[in-house]
């Protein structure tokens, strides 16, 4: 009977079930953590979503037992991709009508109008993505033919950028507008007394607020194909620049429903509606959803002319573009968000509009201070404003696959001593040794990977210009990753939070098929994501 004890022991050993202390452990990778040292690691455990071990697999091994294991096979692991600036809700609206990016010419853009109306019969026909840059004929233009295709059918169209629109004479019937007609922010062309379709930033929202709203399963459709797209190139967080105080309840439910994991960081749109709203209820935080900003436009974009410039568009004489509201309405708006001590989020591409926002800035904020007041794109700056980043702890937000989409035909806008300016990143970036970078999608893409390679080769998807465009302005890698993880999370008051692999973060991390670090500048367009993760929990899978 003594000679069975032992092996009674072993059976009963054997029996006993494994307790596991761990959720998850990730092995076998080369873990870019991007915390304050930058530092690297081979193996990480999470636990009820939130990683609690950082460090070497064998001292990890000893301490934990995770009920699932993935091997990363020797790939290389980041923090999950945040982009600092998009239009997610818009974007995925954008899914649900028709696509004209990518259109080579006012013809390929009726065609696939056209097209798009025979299997979608409701009655508004709704499109955005044309860029008439990438067009032979580079000029706007007419609605005559689209007329003669929709005479009854309202139809508008938007530029890819979203600052200008061609519409219909039925969808401008319904606007009520009229030749001659002006607008404050916008302008609405006439040419020979006869109204041409082109409007520019205000003049849009005549037509689109006469639009029958989408129903809530719409809604719903947009933001969950939105979110599906992200999830394969690896965003784990998106900014939403711009909303209506209604869709955080939406988003919101959609989240605790479990449907929605995407993290999401609201701004709201500069309307008086949004402003009772968020300074009645205060900051709204949960895990995945955090509104505690208002988006800002002051002026509209440089490929519609719509920028705020200082001096002449080199292209349009006597032209300099124009603020979209009155200078005392971004004063009033900048005192009142900085007394209820709410972030201020604004578009700014003109030099002319990013001095009038910088100067309102440095008069709310008052020098030094912790509240991270941002400036969206910081297209083109003046030399004598930049000091007001640093000064005013001003965070810009910008986007570099901008400047790489824009470099063809920004020169002509701008001539080639103001481009010499204009999309300098690590300039900005120097001013408070942080910067937050994003994509703006839909304008541009939603591939966070793409905004990685603008930021540091500064060439555009072909590898154009060989040499890079303005390369002085190029961000290091480590500097490009910090934009698109932890700086942007910073730029969300998230930082404790999010935007690295760290003890106590939130266990969002995706594992790519080649190391951003270290591949060739040539490559980093091709990166694909292997693996997308939220909360430990896997979101995407590249088949």
């Amino acid at each position: 009977m003594k000679k069975l004890w032992p092996l009674l022991l072993l059976l009963t050993a054997a029996c006993k079930k494994k307790e596991y202390n761990a959720d998850l452990l990730v092995k076998n990778a080369v873990v870019y953590t991007v915390d304050s040292n930058f530092t690297t690691a081979n193996a990480f455990v999470v636990s009820g979503g939130k990683i609690i071990s950082v460090g070497n697999i064998d001292t990890i091994e000893k301490k934990y037992l995770a009920r699932e294991v993935v091997d990363a096979g020797g790939k290389a692991v980041y923090p999950g991709f945040i982009d600092a600036h998009a239009h997610f809700y818009e974007y995925g609206m954008g899914l649900q009508e028709v696509k004209l990016a990518g259109t080579k010419s006012w013809e390929a853009v009726l065609d696939t109008v056209n097209s798009y109306s025979r299997t979608h019969t409701e009655s508004w026909i709704i499109g955005n993505g044309w860029d008439q840059n990438q067009w032979t004929e580079k000029s706007f233009p007419n609605k005559a033919k689209l007329d003669s295709l929709f005479p009854v059918r309202p139809v508008i169209l938007s530029r890819i950028d979203g600052h200008a629109a061609i519409a219909n004479q039925a969808a401008l019937n319904i606007a009520g507008i009229t030749p001659g007609q002006t607008i404050i922010g916008g302008s609405i062309e006439t040419v020979n007394g006869k109204l041409t379709g082109i409007l520019i930033d205000n003049a849009v929202g005549i037509v689109t607020r006469k639009i029958p709203a989408p129903t809530e399963q719409i809604i719903q459709a947009a933001l969950l194909d939105a979110q599906r797209n992200c999830f394969e190139v690896g965003l784990t967080t998106v900014d939403d620049c711009g909303l209506p105080y209604t869709m955080v309840s939406t988003i919101a439910a959609l989240q605790h429903k479990g449907d929605l994991k995407m993290r999401m960081y609201l701004m709201l749109a500069d309307q008086q509606e949004n402003y009772d709203y968020l300074f009645k209820r205060g900051v709204y935080k949960t895990p995945s959803l955090n509104v505690r900003a208002f988006k800002v436009y002051a002026d509209g974009a440089l490929g519609s002319r719509g920028a705020c410039l200082l001096k002449p568009y080199a292209d349009q004489k006597n032209w300099n573009g124009f603020l979209l509201s009155q200078k005392t309405h971004f004063e009033e708006v900048a005192k009142k968000i900085a007394a209820k001590g709410f972030q201020m989020c604004t578009h700014a591409i003109g030099d002319s509009a990013n001095r009038v926002m910088l100067k309102i800035y440095a008069d709310a904020l008052k020098g030094k201070n912790n509240k991270r007041w941002r400036i969206e794109h910081a297209q083109v700056v003046s030399p004598d404003d930049i000091k007001y980043f640093g000064e005013n702890n001003v965070i810009p937000s910008v986007q570099p696959t901008h400047a790489t989409s824009d470099m063809s035909w920004a020169v002509k806008r701008l001539g080639a001593d103001r481009l010499k300016t204009a999309y300098a990143y690590k300039q900005l970036m120097q001013q408070n040794g942080w910067i937050a970078l994003g994509t703006d999608f839909p304008v541009e893409n939603i591939n966070p990977l793409y905004t990685f390679y603008a930021a540091v080769e500064r060439k555009d998807l072909k590898g154009n210009p060989q040499g890079g465009f303005q390369m002085e302005n190029a961000l290091t890698r480590t500097e490009a990753l910090k934009g698109m993880t932890i700086w942007a999370a910073k730029a969300n008051f998230e930082e404790t939070e999010k935007g690295s692999i760290e003890t106590g973060k939130y266990a969002d991390f995706v594992i790519l098929d080649k190391d951003i670090m270290k591949a060739k500048g040539s490559e980093l367009p091709n990166v694909k994501v292997i693996k997308t993760y939220i909360n430990g929990a896997k979101v995407y899978e590249k088949k």
